[in-house]
């Protein structure tokens, strides 16, 4: 399939785990991506070792100014982002919700919410003036409810979920479309050393992941706005 042909696909959090199925998703799909995480040297390998043209750049998501510079950059040499990808994220468990000090609160929201705001606020005006584009973000399924001990991460999540909804209600009359995937477990290196005991064959690999993100940037989701699509596999 070619169903990125001649688009430009941005990807935060791009070299890690789902990053990298992503982004060797969008690349088999004829995409031009720009690669950004906060390891330009992971993110730059990654660029190169995938078909196609893509830059892979190191950006401080946290930093307004940095991600809207960037993407301007990135477009005069790739074209405009037709497409966001909003991986990037982090997940710890904490204490009870009362135990839970400010810095931890901080921290998650920084991660997962805070990462994710900039990015929106660079590539949205583009796309409101070309009336096209797709935004693609990650909450989380545990974050439909709160659970014991992720008070934090799943208060997170649930803002990025709000915020999905939210932007996809503003943008869904100017030819853009917002969604949300939202897996359970992934299938890492890292979760099946943290969980030794799981069978890793009910959690969610990274590569199927990354083909539902794709749908859902892709022309044949034009009709879904606001989505929150549970990925689940057999967890």
């Amino acid at each position: 399939m070619t169903r990125f042909a001649n688009r430009t696909v941005a990807v935060t959090g791009a070299a890690g785990n789902l990053g990298r199925a992503v982004a060797a998703r969008f690349a088999r799909e004829g995409a031009r991506l720009l690669l950004i995480d906060v390891d330009a040297e992971r993110a730059a390998k990654l660029g190169s070792e995938l078909p196609g043209d893509h830059l892979g750049i190191a950006v401080d998501l946290l930093d307004a100014a940095a991600v809207q510079s960037a993407i301007a950059d990135a477009a005069g040499k790739l074209g405009a982002v037709d497409v966001a990808v909003a991986l990037a994220g982090g997940f710890d468990m904490g204490p009870a919700v009362h135990e839970t000090d400010a810095a931890v609160w901080e921290r998650m929201h920084r991660l997962n919410l805070g990462t994710l705001l900039p990015l929106l606020a660079a590539v949205t005006p583009a796309m409101i003036a070309r009336g096209s584009g797709k935004i693609v973000t990650v909450g989380a399924h545990a974050a439909l409810k709160g659970v014991a001990g992720m008070g934090a991460y799943c208060a997170s999540k649930a803002s990025v979920m709000r915020v999905t909804e939210s932007a996809a209600a503003e943008l869904r009359g100017r030819g853009i479309n917002v969604n949300c995937v939202l897996p359970t477990i992934l299938d890492t290196p890292q979760n099946r050393a943290a969980m030794p005991k799981a069978d890793p064959s009910h959690w969610v690999s990274p590569d199927a992941l990354a083909a539902v993100i794709a749908f859902l940037a892709s022309d044949d989701a034009r009709a879904v706005h606001g989505a929150l699509l549970p990925v689940t596999g057999l967890s």
